[in-house]
């Protein structure tokens, strides 16, 4: 399907408030409510718009800590990928993960306490993932997009 410019400008509003009503984003956009309404809908049936969520301040939850991982694995065949990933998805504090080109392969975001609760992450968890044979932690100082 492809996009034209209101259905972009639609995403972009609903992206900074995914609660506002048809009625005011409507008015944002310059469309009439039900316009408006049924390019949403076309939106969600064709999977563009995937779901809806909140943004959640992490360190007023005590998870104010990024860690940007990158993992290697030992082996890139089809059955180290799955067992890899089947395994990190099960890991609660890594909140984002994306099988890359290049000299690793994964990256994954891990949201801790602290760094003490980083060690304890990756002692008892990253470090026992099914192939890893390697991983380097980088330490997020600051979030400055999204």
């Amino acid at each position: 399907m492809a996009l034209d410019r209101m259905d972009h400008a639609i995403l972009d509003v609903l992206k900074r408030d995914g609660r506002m009503t048809a009625t005011e984003l409507a008015g944002r956009v310059g469309l009439s409510a039900s316009a408006c309404s049924r390019r949403i809908k076309r939106l969600e049936d064709v999977g563009v718009i995937t779901g809806y969520g909140a943004a959640i301040n992490e360190a007023a939850r005590a998870r104010g800590l990024t860690v940007v991982v990158f993992v290697s694995l030992h082996s890139q065949t089809e059955e180290f990928l799955s067992a890899f990933e089947r395994a990190v998805q099960r890991c609660e504090n890594v909140v984002e993960g994306y099988l890359l080109s290049g000299p690793f392969d994964y990256s994954l975001r891990v949201l801790a306490r602290d760094v003490g609760d980083y060690e304890r992450i990756h002692k008892e968890q990253l470090s026992r993932l099914p192939g890893v044979s390697r991983m380097q932690s980088n330490f997020a100082l600051r979030k400055v997009v999204g």
